[in-house]
């Protein structure tokens, strides 16, 4: 048994059968919401080779999103736009996309394990933050790849939306070449205006 999903185990031999897992991505970009995913497995119904989204590649990642989404017993996927990170700033609006997610779910979780070092406020009770949750918990991983390739497949879309900025390499990363972009055509509506103070 992998370590990850042992890790889980540990809350199932509790008696949590529904045990979700849940995490965001596209904190630290230039452009376009925030992603977050929330997803719950039977305890024999675990997919193989769930990591960290981050220390996946690209492909494994979008394979891994099939299978996940075949396996899992319920999942959720939701975001916070643009103009909600500019609203509420960048932490609050994660954490509203982190309970749209799990309001998704068709079946309500038992207990909630999220990525991270902060609990929304609608979990409290329901559930613990993680510290490298993603790394640690099979369940919490999967929501991260959930997460990482719906926000992804945003992210082409907007390359073949305006494809001057390169939003297909940087996924909208303050890299030189966004900056660059963003210095010599401006700033896009779906650009987080708060986030571009120094450029």
């Amino acid at each position: 048994m992998q370590n990850n999903v042992a890790f889980d185990q540990a809350y199932r031999a509790r008696g949590i059968s529904l045990l979700c897992g849940v995490d965001e991505a596209g904190r630290g970009p230039l452009a376009g919401p925030v992603y977050a995913a929330a997803v719950i497995f039977l305890p024999d119904n675990v997919p193989d080779g769930l990591n960290d989204s981050k220390k996946l590649s690209e492909k494994k990642r979008e394979a891994l999103f099939d299978v996940i989404t075949a396996q899992a017993l319920t999942y959720g996927i939701a975001s916070a736009s643009v103009e909600e990170i500019e609203q509420f700033n960048i932490l609050q609006a994660s954490m509203l996309a982190m309970e749209r997610a799990v309001a998704a779910l068709k079946v309500a979780p038992q207990y909630i394990l999220t990525d991270g070092n902060r609990l929304p406020a609608g979990f409290v009770g329901r559930g613990e933050a993680v510290v490298r949750g993603d790394a640690l918990s099979a369940s919490v991983a999967a929501a991260s790849i959930l997460a990482k390739v719906s926000r992804d497949r945003l992210l082409y879309e907007y390359a073949r939306q305006y494809p001057a900025y390169g939003f297909e390499q940087h996924k909208g990363y303050g890299t030189a070449a966004h900056i660059a972009a963003i210095r010599e055509h401006g700033a896009l509506p779906i650009h987080r205006r708060s986030f571009l103070k120094n450029i």
